[in-house]
């Protein structure tokens, strides 16, 4: 009974999104209590508070790119399009094009960029997040980066995991940057 309310609840999603969950129809088989505990982690992944959709959502999008899972970032793009995040900002974002987002949007992404590098450069940075934000704005961003790793993690770990290669934003296709991934990881 309980697997088949799991079953019917990733069915649902998969149809809205357009997107193959058979990892956790995997975790389903194995141990319905295993697919809960996974769910739980939604609730984080949807934690915004104090701070504008756009910055939240190119948070996450950062987050999941460097897990360098195609399939969960173009789940989360699509879910900042649905949210009313412009696609000329997301594109922004997936090209690091600072000068083409909005400073909320460049603060969150660098913020998440070094964050992710464990980079000293994360404090400076961190101290504007509070001050635009506040202490949940930041925990919001934490959450974001967070829980996008999460999900790819798990896919890779399971077997499921596709590199990214081209993204749709707004209609448009676009390879990924290969070369912008690698610099982003070694700086």
């Amino acid at each position: 009974m309980f697997r088949s309310f799991l079953r019917r609840q990733i069915a649902a999603f998969e149809r809205t999104w357009n997107y193959d969950a058979s990892y956790i129809h995997e975790l389903i088989d194995a141990d319905p209590r295993a697919a809960w505990a996974y769910s739980k982690v939604i609730g984080m992944s949807r934690y915004r508070r104090d701070i504008p959709v756009a910055p939240h959502c190119a948070a996450g999008i950062v987050a999941v790119m460097a897990e360098d899972c195609g399939p969960c970032t173009q789940l989360s793009i699509e879910m900042a399009e649905r949210q009313g995040v412009d696609p000329a900002i997301l594109r922004a974002v997936v090209a690091r094009d600072y000068e083409a987002m909005p400073y909320e949007v460049a603060l969150a992404v660098r913020f998440t960029e070094k964050t992710l590098q464990h980079a000293p450069q994360a404090d400076d940075l961190r101290e504007e997040v509070l001050r635009l934000w506040g202490r949940r704005g930041l925990i919001s961003l934490a959450f974001a980066i967070t829980s996008a790793r999460l999900f790819p993690t798990l896919k890779y770990a399971l077997g499921h995991g596709h590199a990214c290669m081209r993204l749709t934003i707004g209609g448009e296709t676009r390879p990924v940057l290969r070369e912008l991934k690698q610099a982003t990881q070694a700086a």
